[in-house]
């Protein structure tokens, strides 16, 4: 369940990536914090 929660809302931050709406509202650290929540599951794997 906390799995496809966490790729719900990393997809959803993704979309809203590529299509500009991060920018325009200066949340592009979302991103960065994506990048930093999968690192771990990275080192894990």
């Amino acid at each position: 369940m906390l799995f496809s929660l966490f790729y719900v809302i990393a997809i959803s931050i993704l979309v809203m990536h590529f299509t500009g709406f991060l920018a325009r509202h200066n949340l592009e650290w979302l991103v960065l914090v994506l990048a930093a929540a999968v690192f771990p599951a990275v080192i894990y794997l």
